[in-house]
């Protein structure tokens, strides 16, 4: 039974949203309130970012070493921006350092640049759950080993501490997803932390789908549980204006050459002579994305005000009902956990037998206004173990041009998301599953 409360609580939610309410044509012509469950990928925008993004634009100016009154105040609004950010994960300050960059993907390989010559000869841990942004980058440059998951998607903390001892010490650093971005699991990061302490490895956390969904603390830096390094997105935190976060230990980004050189990350340079900056101006190359650091910022506040912990309950209940509903259809498959856990943010990815996921994505959105999104979700190694597909299967599909390439629908919720909405996707999957003849030759050409 959904309560009044908490259906007064979703209204005060979807408010606080730009576009909440947009109408989209569909196939027949008419327009429909479109339906956003894709939020993994993008987020739309807070209202307060927009205004605080409009009210700050008549004073926005290049940062650093302007005198006039618009350069000055551009200057400590992003540099202020750093504690704010800082204080929203609890980073230790004295010790670490924020580096603003364009998004997550940006953060892992500046951080895969820095670290190579602390961890030239070292190995990195990483896991079969990753998204491709959180593996490829280790690649090529150091010796990479993979932590397994289970049938349902979970890391294995077995196998992690294996590793730890198999490679002897030789393990520079862990590096794991905070929330998976297909299954939306959890991973309990302060037991990966504290495992990797204890083997003198550091662990990075990709916080790009845990960090707008639920309270993430890095802890002091004497604590074995303490996250070494984080990073995430601004766009899917409800402010899409192209940038990313990476916090980490100063003495990192302080080490050799920048992997971006330019204006910003000197202190002099002659002729024949350098000397960068300290961190971390010296890892941010030309004139930032002040408007987006300001957008960020605004939607920390708002996060605040509202209060993660209970959007992360909100969402707990979204996802919840939706897997009930869902599960309770015909020819259905839910991948993931099978029961309802505590360890979700709020992502559901399934199948319907016989409807091909890029095919069943169309089809709600041309019939019904709906947003999914379908495929791999660029974590192929965990959707393929997922799907229990070979190796050899994939290379089928892609030498077949990719026909019916393998893959899911994701549905992924936001704070605004509701129950209505989820009733109205789960009565058009039912039409879609007793009408499937009809849609799967009306789309499949």
């Amino acid at each position: 039974m959904i309560s009044l409360e908490f259906i007064n609580y979703s209204s005060n939610l979807k408010n606080l949203i730009c576009g909440a309410d947009t109408e989209v044509p569909i196939i027949d012509g008419r327009y429909v309130r479109g339906i956003n469950f894709d939020n993994a990928a993008t987020t739309p925008a807070f209202q307060s970012v927009l205004n605080e993004v409009m009210n700050f634009t008549p004073f926005y100016s290049s940062i650093h070493r302007g005198m006039g009154y618009k350069s000055q105040l551009s200057s400590n609004l992003y540099e202020q921006s750093r504690l704010i950010i800082g204080n929203f994960v609890n980073a230790d300050l004295y010790h670490k350092t924020v580096i603003f960059v364009k998004n997550t993907t940006d953060a892992i390989n500046k951080l895969s640049n820095s670290l190579l010559t602390e961890f030239k000869d070292g190995v990195i841990l990483s896991t079969h759950m990753e998204h491709h942004s959180n593996d490829l980058p280790w690649r090529g440059k150091y010796k990479v080993d993979y932590v397994t998951v289970d049938q349902e998607g979970n890391l294995s903390l077995e196998d992690l501490e294996k590793k730890l001892i198999q490679h002897k010490g030789e393990v520079k650093l862990v590096t794991v997803t905070g929330a998976s971005n297909v299954t939306g699991i959890i991973n309990p990061i302060y037991k990966i932390a504290t495992l990797a302490h204890k083997y003198n490895a550091k662990i990075l956390v990709d916080g790009a789908q845990l960090v707008p969904h639920a309270r993430v603390d890095m802890k002091p830096v004497n604590s074995p549980e303490h996250i070494d390094y984080l990073v995430f997105s601004s766009h899917k935190m409800y402010s899409p204006f192209g940038v990313g976060v990476l916090i980490g230990w100063k003495d990192t980004f302080e080490n050799g050459s920048p992997d971006y050189v330019g204006g910003g990350t000197v202190e002099i340079v002659t002729e024949d002579y350098v000397r960068w900056n300290e961190a971390p101006f010296r890892q941010e190359a030309g004139t930032p994305n002040i408007i987006g650091v300001v957008a960020l910022v605004s939607a920390i506040r708002t996060l605040n005000g509202v209060g993660l912990e209970g959007v992360h309950e909100y969402e707990k209940k979204l996802t919840n009902y939706a897997q009930t509903n869902i599960k309770s259809l015909p020819d259905v498959t839910l991948y993931g956990h099978q029961e309802f856990k505590d360890n979700r943010v709020a992502i559901v990815p399934f199948n319907i037998e016989g409807i091909h996921n890029d095919v069943l994505a169309k089809i709600l959105s041309y019939e019904a206004g709906i947003s999914v999104r379908s495929g791999c979700f660029c974590a192929h190694p965990y959707v393929q173990k997922l799907l229990k597909i070979t190796d050899e299967e994939i290379v089928n599909h892609i030498n077949n041009g990719y026909t019916n390439r393998p893959g899911m629908v994701r549905l992924s919720f936001g704070l605004y998301n509701t129950i209505e909405e989820i009733d109205f996707l789960t009565e058009t999957l039912y039409k879609i599953i007793k009408n499937k003849a009809h849609y799967i030759s009306k789309y499949s050409t």
